[in-house]
């Protein structure tokens, strides 16, 4: 009688539902600063004024805000691989190394530095004062208020990556010690 083993693909965890929705949340709050973003690169009047206002304009900061953007968008979509398969084993049709399966660590560590990182961010810049925000340049008024709307949801993707972080390390070692 051979003994046969857990393939595997069997050994793969599932994410719990509210993790999945938590992922895609956290691809969808970079998205109102994206649009936000891209319109001040686009030369929309999102209103900031003196300065800032003549800085923030031409092909340099298109350029960044462009960079700016597709990096937060791409950062936010690997969110996904903490509960998709892709995250546990890399996938087949990846040449060389499709099959491989990916030890936590390597996804664990870059998603805790990523959501202390957001998180401190976005702290340093909503709640210090004298920040950034605090410049008379920036948009006020109802130009101010767009952007505040804009920015908001950023405030949760440092602690929502943080609660996927979590849940992918307990998953992946409750996945190990059940193999």
């Amino acid at each position: 009688m051979s003994r046969q083993f857990p393939s595997p693909e069997s050994r793969m965890t599932t994410a719990p539902r509210w993790a999945v929705l938590a992922a895609w949340a956290t691809v969808l709050c970079t998205v109102p600063s994206c649009v936000w973003r891209l319109s001040l690169g686009f030369g929309v009047d999102v209103g900031f004024t003196g300065r800032l206002g003549s800085m923030y304009k031409g092909t340099d900061i298109m350029v960044y805000v462009l960079i700016l953007s597709v990096a937060s968008q791409a950062a936010a979509c690997l969110t996904l691989g903490l509960v998709r398969p892709w995250g546990e084993r890399i996938p087949r049709w990846v040449p060389r190394l499709g099959g491989r399966r990916i030890p936590p660590p390597a996804a664990v560590i870059p998603a805790a530095l990523g959501a202390v990182a957001v998180t401190a961010l976005c702290a340093a810049v909503t709640l210090v004062p004298g920040g950034p925000l605090d410049n008379p340049d920036f948009p006020q008024g109802a130009a101010g208020m767009i952007m505040d709307l804009c920015y908001a949801p950023l405030l949760l993707w440092g602690p929502l990556v943080a609660a996927l972080t979590v849940a992918y390390a307990r998953r992946r070692r409750a996945g190990a010690l059940a193999a």
